[in-house]
């Protein structure tokens, strides 16, 4: 047997993080026993379904590499697929025509809940004689068993079972001819012979319903895997506080797509002690039967962890790359400042995201003025005196780190001053900012020209 597994999203959104964990875990699976992975739209909502959120998943999951192997297919092509088989179990007595109003389906649960009663549909044209009224479209409903238990092995949840009682006869196609969701998943499910289903436990509900579908089908039926819900890190559902936003607003906020897919490989399911690893170790490791059966907690601190694991494993080359746009946001003109992936060497330890080394590596390449506060703070007479003599002595040695830390050092012993009284109204001249790396790395690669034109102006506005 060939395994086959499956993403299914609804195009109402964008693609979050649980999504793509579930996309993941599918994808895992099936490259794990050299099986297939199938992309499909579940596009049957048209009054939310929209071209923007199809786009918006398909570019999160070329953005995390997670490729699929036939597909993407939609829902609303396979439309006469969906009638034809409601059509056949209509044939079959196995479902029937309900021509209940809203407003008598909506009178039902009302007093069902007065009654203190579970809210469901009560078969009242399931085997009716009454004549159709001429001005209702019917719903298709399924002819629900109205005995016995619904029994299935979740390769995540283990053993469940539900009693047919408990079910109702669920819609099988709308009255506009539209499938519901149990009905088009289970057909598309059946007609791509999908193998293992592999998706959110918000689903488990709904699984001894497509089961009853499949069986009246005569059907083989896959095997199922739930996956628990992600939460906040206070223990809540997870909101965009938490980090429920788009995958590819974590693209744009500079995370690395290895680094992203690593964690959420790791929000539920692990290999030991193994916190970092890469996409063939975690195609090697896979099993279903190590996914907790509890809600992972989103923790944004080890993402930014991982991401920052990953930062200083990239090589400098690569990250010239990605982290060139984030510059040009910032207007900085990166072919007039020093060499990028020798400014990423020097700062890609410090930061977490490429908008953090983006943000970082500003003052190479626009010159930033310091705050009033920083001004007030260091631009004083002690200081003109000091770095006037350092410049002086700056112009005539050879440029590198070694030599200019020994300068700033021979300038502190003559004057019997500690380093930071000159390396920090220096590090604001010559950056604008107070928190940089070692300032004779920095001038080293800011180049003397620039550097010493920097430091000059900002001199020049200490009152003599």
């Amino acid at each position: 047997m060939t395994v086959r597994t499956r993403f299914a999203p609804s195009p109402t959104g964008y693609l979050h993080i649980g999504g793509a964990r579930t996309a993941l875990f599918s994808w895992a699976y099936a490259r794990k026993h050299g099986g297939k992975f199938i992309l499909r739209i579940e596009d049957t909502d048209q009054e939310r379904s929209t071209a923007e959120s199809t786009q918006a998943i398909l570019d999160g999951l070329s953005w995390l590499q997670i490729d699929y192997d036939e597909g993407p297919f939609y829902q609303m092509h396979r439309l006469q697929r969906y009638q034809d088989v409601a059509e056949q179990l209509l044939k079959n007595n196995q479902a029937y025509y309900c021509y209940a109003s809203k407003e008598e389906l909506e009178e039902m649960r009302e007093k069902q809940l007065a009654a203190g009663l579970k809210p469901r549909y009560d078969g009242r044209w399931r085997d009716s004689n009454k004549t159709p009224p001429v001005d209702v479209k019917p719903v298709v409903r399924l002819k629900n068993p109205l005995s016995g238990y619904v029994m299935f092995n979740d390769e995540i949840k283990g053993h469940i079972s539900v009693a047919n009682q408990e079910l109702d006869d669920l819609v099988l196609l709308r009255s506009d001819g539209i499938p519901t969701y149990n009905f088009s998943v289970v057909l598309d499910d059946l007609d791509m012979n999908i193998t293992h289903v592999i998706r959110g436990d918000d689903h488990v509900n709904n699984t001894p319903r497509q089961i009853n579908i499949l069986k009246a089908l005569d059907a083989p039926l896959p095997k199922y895997a739930h996956v628990p819900m992600i939460l906040g890190s206070n223990g809540e559902r997870l909101s965009k506080r938490h980090g429920a936003v788009s995958v590819t607003q974590y693209r744009d906020d500079g995370y690395l797509p290895q680094a992203l897919l690593n964690y959420l490989a790791r929000l539920g399911w692990s290999h030991g002690d193994e916190e970092i690893f890469s996409r063939e170790e975690l195609i090697e490791w896979f099993d279903l039967s190590a996914i907790s059966r509890s809600p992972a907690k989103f923790n944004p601190e080890k993402l930014f962890w991982i991401n920052q694991q990953y930062l200083k494993k990239t090589d400098n080359s690569q990250l010239v790359n990605l982290v060139t746009p984030y510059l040009e946001k910032h207007d900085c003109q990166i072919s007039l400042g020093p060499n990028l992936s020798a400014v990423i060497g020097l700062l890609k330890e410090r930061v977490n995201t490429l908008e953090e080394l983006a943000d970082a590596a500003v003052y190479f390449y626009r010159r930033l003025e310091p705050s009033d506060e920083l001004k007030a703070q260091h631009y004083t007479a002690e200081t003109l005196a000091l770095l006037t003599e350092l410049v002086d002595s700056l112009k005539k040695i050879e440029w590198n780190k070694e030599t200019i830390h020994q300068e700033i050092k021979n300038i502190a012993k003559n004057h019997n001053v500690k380093l930071p009284k000159i390396a920090m109204p220096l590090r604001v001249m010559a950056t604008g900012e107070v928190h940089t790396p070692s300032i004779d790395a920095v001038l080293e690669l800011l180049g003397r020209d620039e550097a010493l034109m920097r430091i000059t102006a900002c001199l020049d506005k200490i009152p003599r």
